[in-house]
């Protein structure tokens, strides 16, 4: 009780500091791959209602978070973007720095491609194949783990090019680079049988062979900017990047997507979920903020309308892949009741 009157306390003393300064516009920060989507919004929202153009800057999931849970008030975000949930984690950071209301929403569905110039052939890759490639440590062929010894893409798989191993990708930050690490080296990475059986005796163990990426040169990180891995891939048909499908979409004529298990990356296979590297992305808003910072209610509105996240919405337009009607409406009545987050 004590905890919350104090808590409480600081949320209205941090407005208090700040209304001299009071915002009337709404700051938002967060997932680079949500940035194109979560900047369509602010600017139909800027346009439709009375309220001005929310500011939206690409700072990745992480880094989102964090610049979020950092505190209450105008010198504090908004909203943060993320192209991945929540880490139980970041809710007690936040929480320890007053951010204790939090509204979460999923907003629809998102593929993560691995991609290469449309100046080089395609690549056909399976989840074991980005395992071997990119891991820090892979299988010897004896049940024994070794530090990754492959140079070139036919060192992983016999059928692929001889080729220098060359993929361009986010850092840690990014909420892509977590999804990927999880649906894509672990998804190939318990494929070895042995590997999998860790996970049960080893946890730790098992979770640090199928999650380290190697640090030897064959992955680049390429910062959060995903327009800046396609210009890359255009100056470098021999490398590969890994980002989000809408980043795809919007460049179809410059980059094309690698078919991963034989599943090509486009709009239905994503939306049917017979695409293997694909996950839901969020949007967190803060409660306090309701009320104090204008049109957030009406943003919320705006954003889970089904005129921008319906199936002929157009967040689809720009590669957006809608959730089905029944889970849309389960996630606009949270939206709009403010219903605060539980995980």
């Amino acid at each position: 009780m004590i905890r919350k009157m104090l808590v409480l306390a600081s949320v209205m003393a941090a407005f208090a500091t700040g209304a001299a300064e009071a915002r009337d516009q709404i700051r938002i920060v967060g997932s680079s791959t949500v940035f194109p989507f979560s900047t369509t919004v602010a600017e139909r929202f800027g346009k439709s209602t009375r309220f001005k153009t929310p500011v939206v800057e690409a700072t990745g999931s992480g880094g989102g978070l964090k610049l979020f849970c950092a505190g209450v008030g105008v010198g504090h975000p908004d909203i943060a973007n993320s192209s991945r949930r929540i880490k139980a984690s970041e809710v007690e950071m936040c929480a320890g720095n007053g951010v204790t209301e939090i509204i979460e929403v999923k907003f629809g569905y998102d593929g993560i491609v691995i991609a290469n110039s449309k100046k080089a052939g395609e690549f056909e890759l399976t989840l074991r194949d980005l395992f071997l490639a990119l891991a820090k440590d892979v299988p010897d062929g004896n049940g024994t783990l070794i530090p990754n010894p492959n140079k070139t893409w036919k060192d992983v798989n016999p059928m692929l090019p001889d080729t220098k191993i060359e993929v361009l990708g986010p850092p840690p930050t990014s909420g892509t680079r977590d999804a990927f690490v999880e649906l894509g080296l672990e998804g190939g990475c318990k494929t070895f049988d042995f590997i999998e059986a860790m996970k049960a005796t080893n946890g730790k163990m098992y979770k640090s062979v199928c999650h380290t990426i190697r640090e030897d040169g064959a992955y680049v990180e390429a910062g959060e900017n995903d327009n800046l891995i396609v210009q890359k891939l255009e100056a470098n048909p021999d490398a590969l990047g890994v980002f989000g499908f809408s980043f795809l979409d919007q460049n179809s004529d410059k980059v094309q997507g690698s078919k991963i298990n034989g599943v090509t990356p486009d709009f239905d296979e994503i939306a049917d979920g017979n695409y293997p590297v694909s996950r839901p992305l969020y949007f967190y808003a803060k409660k306090a903020h309701v009320g104090v910072i204008p049109g957030m209610v009406e943003f919320l509105a705006e954003f889970t309308s089904d005129k921008a996240w319906g199936e002929d919405g157009y967040l689809a337009d720009k590669g957006l892949i809608p959730m089905p009607d029944e889970e849309r409406e389960e996630w606009r009545q949270k939206a709009r009741s403010l219903a605060p987050l539980a995980m």
